[in-house]
This record gives structure tokens, C-alpha cells and sequence, in this order.
């Protein structure tokens, strides 16, 4: 989420509402509740914590505003009744948020000083060209996202053309992104980079490749 430093936490509280009417959650996490409606025995209600923001009347109260008279019920974490709302209603989404903080130059040390340590917030300065490595590198992991590099045999690796992968992803997953028919014809695989003992490292089809790896398929 781009914002403006100069405009302080209004305008990231009010994109922040907007999100929230619609059902986009942002750095949150599904509320770890057990929920599912019955036809008939009455609401079943049960915990493996103890509940601070929840109790089992208010929670039937919910139910109730919802027409719901039949249900089984389980709370394993302290969650607000929000949150219990959220998992009766069933179509939120729940997604990882980064705050860039842009025109820092613009502001005081302090306040620069005061956003960056903020959680999931980064600082730049698009004008000035400040941090903009550093959010980079935050994209990459907030993403979840990992760059494969190839390599022709007795040539050196391409690094102006990367293969854009999820992280977890195989040798596999890197054959059907080259060629869909590539995997059939797979032998082996040379990789160099961290995801390796050592460089290179022969690997069959299910090795799980990391951020920056290189990697030489040999073809049967």
C-alpha cells in the first residue's frame, strides 16, 4: 500500500476502513475457529483455550442475529467476536500488506524515523531514489516470490532473464515454465546456490529451488 508521509496515519487509516467494509483483512491471519451449521441438536459450543473476548452466550447471541439455531462450534484460539463474525459470514479475504511510506524527504528525521519502525512499513523516497533496494527486497519476500536463473551448458548463466517462481518451488515446476514438455524429457539438473550442499549439485525433478539459484537441465 503506497502512502503519502507528508499526510501522517489518516490516509493509510481510512484505505485501511475502506478494505475492512468490503472484507479484505490485512495482515491478519483466519481466525483458527471450528464452524459448521447443522440441521438440527441445538448450538454445540466448546474451547481448547480460554476465551477473554468470547463467551458461549454471547456467541449463541451471534448465531442468532444470523438465523443460525443449529451449529457446532469450536474456538482453538482467544478470538473477538469480530472475528467469530468473519468465519460465520465466510467470504473473507485474509493477505499480507507492506506500508510504503513514500516522499520521506519531506518530512522530519523523527517522523521518518517513527514510520520505518512501524510493523510491515518501509520508508522511501521515490523522487530521491532512498530505500528503494531495501523495498526490493521486501517485495520479494512479501510475495513470496523467488528468481531462477538459467544456464546453457558451457556457457555462462542468464541473469538478464530470470524464471519468476512461488517459493517452494521444484526443478519441476521449472521444466513446465520453460517447456511444458521440458519435464518429460528431464534427466537432470545442475543447480548452483543456497538451495545446494554444494556447487553444483546434481538434483532429479523434486529438489525445491531457493531465491537466486542457477540451474543446468540435462535432457535425456
Amino acid at each position: 500500500m503506497m502512502l503519502d508521509a507528508t499526510k501522517g496515519e489518516v490516509q493509510r487509516s481510512l484505505l485501511e476502513k475502506e478494505l475492512e467494509s468490503v472484507g479484505i483483512r490485512l495482515n491478519k491471519h483466519k481466525p483458527n475457529i471450528y464452524f459448521k451449521p447443522k440441521k438440527g441438536g441445538g448450538i454445540s459450543f466448546n474451547s481448547t483455550v480460554t476465551l477473554t473476548q468470547c463467551s458461549e452466550k454471547l456467541v449463541q447471541l451471534i448465531l442468532h442475529e444470523y438465523k443460525i439455531f443449529n451449529a457446532e462450534v469450536l474456538f482453538r484460539e482467544d478470538c473477538s467476536p469480530d472475528e467469530f463474525i468473519d468465519v460465520i459470514v465466510g467470504n473473507r479475504v485474509y493477505m499480507p500488506c507492506l506500508y510504503v511510506y513514500n516522499k520521506i524527504d519531506q518530512i522530519s528525521m523523527e517522523e521518518v524515523d517513527r514510520l520505518a519502525r512501524k510493523p510491515n512499513s518501509v520508508v522511501i523516497s521515490c523522487g530521491m531514489k532512498l530505500n528503494l533496494d531495501y523495498l526490493l527486497e521486501l517485495l520479494w519476500e512479501y510475495l513470496a516470490l523467488t528468481c531462477i536463473y538459467t544456464k546453457k551448458r558451457g556457457q555462462r548463466p542468464d541473469f538478464t532473464d530470470a524464471i519468476i517462481l512461488r517459493k517452494g518451488a521444484s526443478v519441476e515446476h521449472v521444466c513446465h515454465r520453460i517447456h511444458r514438455s521440458l519435464a518429460s524429457q528431464f534427466k537432470y539438473a545442475l543447480v548452483w546456490g543456497t538451495s545446494t550442499k554444494y556447487s553444483p549439485q546434481r538434483v532429479g525433478l523434486t529438489h525445491t529451488m531457493e531465491h537466486e539459484d542457477v540451474i543446468q537441465i540435462v535432457k535425456k
